[in-house]
């Protein structure tokens, strides 16, 4: 694991959006595995940047994400597919056929699982995926117990996890119990993985991913299998993994 300090959130953002242009300038037609939530968006913010400053053009990329909630249609301002739209891609010069993520507003939910698994295999597996840890150590939608061998499935969120998302929503009761998810065994075929982490809430997961052991009660543990990772983490998430020396 190879594991890259930055200084503050803005560095690690920075750092970041680096990493992916250079990927794209190498491939051109790189398919980037992409993430939601609020540690990626200062990424994806740098990323409209270097295109308007001609460092990244997106014309031939294809993005797989990771997850969406179940039963918000993808124009709900709360759906995964609208964030993406009004964060990254309405900025950039990509194809939005190009785009992928799942469909979280049908009533064939298995189907759309075999649905998505299949993108990622005809179209990926992404050449380089971004992740964001939970404080529980989920990635993805992933949470404690999820088999490491899993593929994209249906989850019951946490109440741990529904609270951390609740700041989106009105309330807590208009926040999904369910969503789609790609599973561990689907992102683990990534050829790269890049996993951010920011802010001292974040300083116990990263410990325990360094620190700790494989477990599926910390399905972030799962990486530490993968031939290509990357953490990249500002000081303040990383101070415990420091203080242990």
């Amino acid at each position: 694991m190879n594991v890259i300090v930055a200084r503050n959130y803005e560095e690690m953002s920075q750092t970041a959006s680096r990493m992916i242009e250079e990927q794209i300038t190498k491939k051109p037609d790189t398919v980037l595995g992409l993430a939601t939530g609020g540690t990626p968006l200062g990424t994806y913010k740098e990323l409209i940047k270097g295109y308007k400053e001609d460092r990244a053009d997106f014309r031939h990329i294809r993005t797989i994400n990771l997850d969406e909630y179940v039963g918000l249609a993808p124009e709900h301002p709360q759906s995964y597919r609208y964030f993406m739209n009004h964060h990254l891609f309405q900025f950039i010069n990509i194809d939005l056929e190009h785009t992928h993520i799942p469909f979280g507003k049908t009533e064939e939910l298995e189907q759309e699982c075999k649905r998505y698994e299949n993108v990622i295999d005809r179209i990926g597996p992404p050449d380089l995926q971004l992740l964001g840890i939970g404080e529980n150590g989920h990635i993805g939608f992933n949470e404690p117990g999820t088999s490491f061998d899993s593929e994209t499935h249906i989850v019951h969120l946490t109440e741990s996890t529904r609270e951390a998302n609740a700041r989106f929503f009105e309330s807590m009761e208009y926040v999904p119990t369910k969503a789609i998810t790609m599973g561990i065994r689907s992102i683990l075929k990534s050829r790269k993985i890049v996993l951010l982490a920011s802010g001292e809430r974040k300083a116990e997961a990263i410990l325990r991913l360094i620190q700790g052991e494989l477990d599926e009660q910390f399905p972030a543990s799962s990486l530490k299998s993968h031939d290509d990772i990357t953490l990249l983490v500002d000081e303040d998430a990383y101070k415990k993994v420091q203080r242990k020396g």
